[in-house]
């Protein structure tokens, strides 16, 4: 009998042809996993080992650093000042230098740092795959483009040029420019579609590809972006500003290598980024060894109310760090809500660099030895297959588990970094918009009020009122009146500061505005905002400290505003609780929703209305100095009900006058009945914590302390709530809401016609 080997080893021969042959007919190039699960910095290159092992002169270093910081620096305010996109004009970009492997060395003192952790991936994907590839090559004078969260980036709004610095025909590092361009031809104007249910849904997915070869921007590469988004002006605008900003640096880049050498240029590239990874081990070595545990829940997927959860537990041990994800609730394949995991991981660099350790250079390695544990197919490490129109709701989260663990790890080391402070306010409340402008013009992008997000408390100090977005220190949130001559729509309310909006506390969360928006003069135009916690707070406060409210959506339909100005001026008396209340407009049809708001045609002078949130408190309310709540209640920022319900303070509404005994004796009432209410802890879990969420409830995530995850999932008979470990559940997906209300409505209609025809015969 002659066996057969099932499983027969190949000769080395016959296995380079095989290779060879895969390579050669290879259907379809993916997102390599290997690339895109590491942030870990790459290995020393044969280049880099020499130059270290020859030694690396550290006062030189550190000239060449500030010089790099200074080219970077000069070509992000050239995007800023040339920039096209709202994006652009307030500071959402970022330039950056890399080694010849991809890792960032340095980022540009201003913009986004969030893009520290992500840009290597498509770096190391033109490497790995374009590089000895002879239809593609890298040579010198080339750009590649990419926006693909799944190669790498925060989101696909973003699009980056990157370019190689070759030397004697070898690559010795690489020159990029990032910036937030907004439009991007997805399903919804703008670039982050909430109504996104496919990932064909989410607009251009660039992989890493040349679109400048040997210096000529190619037309035919160029044509087919322009006709792949709204606004081809805008497409081609801000390619060549990010082309000409990357040149600039390269220039400085350039004559800094002729002044010191490929080798020093190199040496200290690499040194760099090896002293932030040896600096971070030192730091996390100084934390308290511990697991530290923050949960996190979001309350939409911006089409229908439900509760997924996040997961984040913390481990510190000696100078190692583990970050574990896991219980984290599954992705939901038809909804925007999901990330892959390299954006989530931006978002916890944007908190180690600019609130853990805000003194180190930005770069790749500030991350490096920090390990993520997550698994892939939760909606924080979505699959390839989901869409990912609003990834940042996710890595938000990611910004505030760190943020607020980090404050918790070092309050109790004697050096510190940076300040303790609470949560910043980690949602984009904004309009989204798209439509024909007033100058026939087709476009899609956002208003910059976003960037308004207000700071978290200190222990020492309030937060300050819509400061700045938690992903870039800098931004601006732009004057309305440059807008207003480029688009349809007037802010008929901008950046007034809504009473009672903040996270009180001994020391209170910054302030967050309103903005009343209507359009007016356009054949085409509509408004969608992208945002969640109009249910469930999206941050929390600290010791003792409350959170921000609930922010719902108001808009005032079947209204033209205008008209009414025009007919009585006195009318123009605005914000979104008088017209909520007062129902200003008695044509109009008031309504009220989550914040998610799928495009919706705006005709002229129709309201919509939202609010940014609040900065966490930090402390009991009832520690606050008296004096400062009726500062507060005397300035209009919080109201006589909160100044004595929260803070328990008494003053003359009249005057202003603080009541110190009043005070005393409210401040002492409220704790009594504190302690009144008060229990053992043991005794308030028995009553407070239940074996599963409530059966109504629509929830995705862990349960409490457990490797099974809850899921409700919706099959023919209606939905179903399954635990399962993540890898047994079954596909997650939600119906469609126009079907579900089209099918209650059905319903409805067999009710009555029963009902009817009961009636008919009794009536016979």
């Amino acid at each position: 009998m002659t066996t057969i080997d099932e499983h027969p080893t190949l000769t080395a021969q016959e296995q380079e042809w095989v290779d060879e042959f895969m390579d050669e007919t290879t259907l379809f190039l993916g997102p390599d996993p290997e690339i895109m699960r590491s942030h870990s910095i790459a290995e020393r290159t044969e280049h880099e080992e020499e130059v270290i092992a020859a030694g690396v002169d550290r006062i030189q270093v550190e000239r060449i650093r500030k010089r790099i910081a200074g080219a970077l620096d000069e070509g992000y305010e050239m995007c800023e000042a040339q920039g096209a996109a709202p994006g652009a004009k307030w500071g959402d970009l970022t330039t950056a230098i890399y080694t010849a492997a991809g890792d960032v060395s340095y980022l540009s003192c201003h913009g986004v740092i969030a893009f520290s952790a992500i840009l290597h991936h498509p770096i190391r994907y033109i490497m790995k795959y374009w590089k000895d590839e002879p239809t593609v090559g890298v040579h010198e004078g080339d750009g590649f483009i990419h926006n693909d969260a799944r190669y790498g980036n925060v989101h696909n709004t973003d699009q980056s040029m990157i370019m190689p610095i070759i030397r004697d025909g070898k690559i010795i590092a690489w020159v990029a420019a990032t910036i937030h361009e907004g439009e991007n031809g997805a399903c919804e104007p703008g670039g982050m579609p909430s109504g996104s249910e496919t990932p064909f849904d989410d607009g251009l997915r660039m992989s890493p590809f040349k679109i400048v070869e040997r210096g000529e921007l190619r037309r035919d590469l160029l044509t087919f972006l322009q006709h792949s988004v709204r606004d081809p002006k805008l497409q081609l605008a801000d390619l060549k500003v990010k082309i000409t900003a990357v040149r600039k640096i390269m220039e400085r880049v350039d004559a800094l290598i002729d002044e010191v050498g490929v080798d020093t240029f190199v040496g200290a590239l690499r040194v760099t980024v090896e002293d932030v990874d040896a600096e971070v081990r030192r730091r996390i070595s100084e934390l308290p060894d511990g697991t530290y545990r923050f949960d996190q829940f979001m309350d939409s997927t911006l089409k229908e109310n439900i509760l997924i959860k996040i997961a984040c537990k913390i481990t510190v041990k000696g100078d190692h760090m583990t970050v574990d994800l896991r219980g984290t609730g599954p992705e939901i394949l038809n909804r925007a809500i999901n990330a892959p995991l390299c954006s989530v991981k931006s978002m916890m660099m944007q908190a180690i660099l600019a609130f853990w350790w805000p003194d180190l250079p930005r770069c790749t390695s500030a991350m490096s030895c920090i390990e993520i544990i997550s698994d892939e197919g939760t909606w924080a490490d979505a699959s390839y297959d989901a869409p990912m129109g609003q990834s940042l709701q996710a890595s938000f989260r990611g910004f505030s588990m760190m943020q607020a663990l980090y404050s918790r790890m070092s309050f109790s080391t004697p050096h510190k970094y940076s300040n303790v402070v609470a949560n910043w306010f980690n949602q984009i409340n904004t309009f989204l918009w798209g439509g024909v402008t007033q100058h026939g013009d087709m476009v899609g992008n956002l208003c910059a009020d976003l960037n308004g997000m207000p700071g978290g408390a200190k222990p020492f100090r309030d937060g300050e009122d819509a400061v700045s977005p938690l992903f870039c220190a800098m931004a601006d949130t732009a004057e309305q009146e440059v807008m207003e001559e480029e688009v349809p729509f007037m802010q008929l309310v901008a950046k007034r500061l809504v009473k009672d909006n903040m996270g009180f506390g001994k020391f209170t969360g910054g302030m967050g505005y309103e903005m009343i928006v209507a359009a007016e003069g356009t054949p085409h135009w509509g408004f969608m905002t992208v945002t969640s916690g109009a249910k469930f707070s999206s941050i929390y406060g600290m010791y003792g400290g409350y959170g921000c409210g609930t922010y719902p959506l108001s808009m005032v339909k079947g209204t033209n505003v205008y008209d009414h100005f025009r007919n009585d001026p006195g009318s123009f008396d605005l914000s979104i609780e008088k017209i909520m209340n007062e129902r200003p407009f008695p044509e109009g049809t008031y309504m009220t929703s989550h914040m998610g708001l799928q495009y919706d045609l705006a005709r002229d002078g129709e309201l919509y209305m939202i609010s940014q949130g609040a900065g966490g408190g930090y402390g009991d309310p009832l520690e606050r100095l008296p004096e400062s709540v009726v500062k507060d209640a005397e300035l209009g920022r919080i109201s006589q009900k909160v100044a004595f319900d929260l803070f328990g303070v008494v003053y003359d509404p009249e005057t202003f006058r603080l009541d110190a005994k009043a005070t005393d004796a409210a401040r002492a009432a409220a704790r009594a009945a504190r302690l009144e209410r008060g229990k053992p802890f043991a005794e308030f879990c028995e009553e407070f914590v239940t074996p599963e969420p409530p059966k109504d409830l629509p929830y995705y995530g862990a349960w409490g302390d457990t490797d099974q995850i809850t899921a409700t999932v919706h099959t023919t008979d209606g939905p179903e709530r399954v635990t399962a470990p993540l890898d047994e559940l079954p596909i997650v997906m939600i119906p469609d809401r126009r079907e579900v209300k089209i099918a209650a409505l059905e319903e409805r209609v067999r009710e009555l016609e029963i009902k009817h025809g009961e009636q008919v015969n009794r009536l016979a």
